[in-house]
């Protein structure tokens, strides 16, 4: 412990090496630095958020099965719908903000369609993998993202990752697959939609740390309004080339689409977005393997669909091995 710092429950775990991260949140390693109640306290209120925003993003599953349209017209309509509520927010924010909103910066630009593309990139490639493999395949090799995040956290950041947290992310990704279970399988049929479920992994990966950079110099406001309007201007496109049923028929068609949008996109990303800025990336990442979980537990409350016991251990396995991955990271 430091001299003169503050009691073990107010500790982090820090690499000499590794930058401060927005908010007074440290990266993985090995020195122990003290950490101030208020910056504890905010901690604690983003990773509330990150998990709020899982449970919301993973009703998404939910919508977009129940939507009219197609599911590059649903990813279109989800991510256009949510934009005006962003940008109503980013306008609040300046008006009631008492320091002048820095300009966004020419790399900070670069970054904002980074994240848009890289989401539009996830949002279709998973889609589109879904039509030439299993949804077993898919749902298990897109949720490998904390693997890239963990890598690209690393190269980018700096944030280096400790033996422990790595069997945390391992034991949660083991979940996941047990979530899948003996549906998923590898064969020669299914490799076009193998590698598209991984470049979805990808995406979504880089979706994280681009959101995760940007946080360092914008709100989260801004952030997703301007990373929202790219993926809208990239979705479009797609949606129009790719499928017929591009417009809802019905009133109810049109709720379903606001609910994902307002509902998990807007509240969810939301609160994603709000969080990357106060905690370790790798560690975000693994916590978002929630989302099979939720999602597998809400097909079941929602829609009937069977909740094997196997699945239920998947889920359990899911969360322990977040917690290993939290106490690796000892974020308060």
């Amino acid at each position: 412990m430091v001299a003169g710092a503050t009691p073990p429950r107010l500790t982090l775990i820090a690499t000499v090496s590794c930058p401060l991260l927005a908010g007074g949140v440290l990266c993985l390693g090995m020195k122990t630095v003290a950490v101030p109640p208020a910056e504890n306290r905010l901690v604690n209120l983003a990773l509330t958020a990150l998990v709020s925003g899982a449970v919301a993003i993973a009703f998404s599953a939910i919508f977009v099965r129940l939507s009219e349209t197609g599911p590059i017209s649903t990813a279109f309509w989800r991510m256009s719908l949510a934009f005006p509520a962003f940008w109503l927010w980013m306008r609040l924010e300046r008006r009631n903000s008492s320091r002048p909103v820095p300009a966004i910066s020419s790399v900070d630009y670069r970054w904002l369609v980074a994240a848009g593309l890289f989401f539009a990139g996830d949002l279709t490639t998973w889609h589109w993998s879904i039509q030439y493999t299993s949804v077993a395949n898919s749902v298990l090799l897109a949720n490998t993202a904390p693997v890239f995040v963990a890598f690209g956290g690393w190269l980018l950041f700096g944030q280096r990752v400790s033996y422990v947290f790595i069997l945390g992310m391992v034991t949660a990704l083991m979940g996941a697959a047990m979530l899948v279970g003996a549906s998923f399988s590898l064969s020669a049929g299914h490799l076009t939609g193998d590698l598209l479920a991984l470049t979805t992994a990808m995406f979504y990966g880089g979706y994280i740390l681009a959101i995760k950079r940007l946080r360092n110099d914008l709100s989260t406001a801004t952030t997703m309004t301007w990373a929202g309007a790219v993926s809208v201007a990239a979705l479009l496109p797609i949606a129009l080339l790719s499928e017929t049923s591009f417009l809802p028929l019905t009133v109810n068609g049109w709720l379903i689409l606001l609910a994902l949008a307002l509902f998990s996109h807007f509240g969810g990303h939301g609160l994603i977005g709000f969080s990357l800025a106060h905690l370790p990336v790798s560690f975000s990442s693994v916590t978002l393997l929630l989302q099979p979980v939720l999602a597998a537990l809400f097909a079941w409350l929602f829609l009937g669909e069977i909740l094997t016991p196997w699945q239920f251990v998947g889920g359990i396995t899911v969360l322990a091995g977040i917690v290993i991955a939290r106490n690796a990271s000892r974020l308060g």
